[in-house]
């Protein structure tokens, strides 16, 4: 079975930023992956370079994809470039927020 990016997504979604209570895909923090074989590569933010969560985002990330490919080949890069803002999150997460009616 080869690794796809929709079931890299689809693990990545039961990943909740604990402050926002939204995944980080609605959030619009996942801006690549990157797969090659049972390699995959996530480049992905925080809301901010000082979250205090990031360690345990980052680590839940890495095991959610490991659990949903059986690859133990996960590598998280975090970049700060774009920096996030919130236009980037889904329309769902800006729904959940209030943002939208």
């Amino acid at each position: 079975m080869s690794i796809t990016e929709h079931a890299v997504l689809e693990a990545l979604r039961t990943v909740i930023d604990p402050e926002l209570g939204i995944n980080v895909v609605d959030l619009g923090l996942v801006y690549d992956i990157h797969i090659e074989g049972d390699q995959i590569e996530v480049l992905m933010t925080m809301t901010t370079p000082a979250c205090p969560l990031g360690a345990h985002i980052t680590a839940e990330t890495r095991y959610v994809i490991e659990q949903a490919t059986g690859s133990r080949n996960v590598t998280i890069d975090l970049v700060w470039s774009p920096p996030w803002n919130p236009m980037m999150m889904s329309l769902t997460a800006k729904r959940e927020l209030g943002w939208l009616e």
